[in-house]
């Protein structure tokens, strides 16, 4: 007998921006089930990031996950004994999560400034491929390029 399906969650699109992506990354920062502060948050970040004279607020933060999230990724597998840092082609859905999580951590570091503000400046940065969060999908991507003579081990 087959597995049943994984039950995807169906997200509804966020109402001010109708974007499914938004309501995901909204649900990302919430802590503690608060949601409206998770999303006077985002709205606030996304506001910053329209007041600074950026195009489309939606469009920067669609170019900074995109920017951020990793083609490639190393996975440890155990083989006779050893274990052997394995390549791995990234799932779409695992990009969109992965970059979502890395923009959250590395805005909520940032010291000192409101969370709102961290978070447009990192997504100004991610969507121009520069920050922190860029830089981790880069060195994501050169331990993938150094590991590359294990790929045969990716089953």
């Amino acid at each position: 007998m087959r597995r049943p399906h994984k039950k995807i969650d169906r997200i509804k699109p966020d109402l001010k921006y109708n974007s499914k992506k938004l309501s995901k990354f909204v649900n990302y920062i919430m802590l503690d089930g608060k949601k409206s502060v998770a999303l006077k948050i985002v709205y606030d970040a996304l506001d910053i990031i329209k007041d600074r004279g950026e195009k489309n607020p939606l469009e920067v933060f669609e170019t900074a996950l995109k920017n951020v999230g990793p083609e490639m990724e190393v996975k440890s597998r155990r083989v006779g004994g050893a274990n052997y840092q394995v390549p791995i082609p990234v799932s779409a859905d695992r990009q969109l999560a992965l970059s979502m999580r890395w923009i959250i951590n590395f805005a909520r570091d940032g010291k000192g400034k409101p969370m709102a503000e961290k978070l447009a400046n990192l997504l100004i940065e991610s969507a121009q491929g520069e920050g922190p969060a860029v830089k981790k999908k880069e060195d994501t991507h050169k331990m993938a390029e150094a590991n590359k003579a294990f790929a045969h081990f990716a089953w």
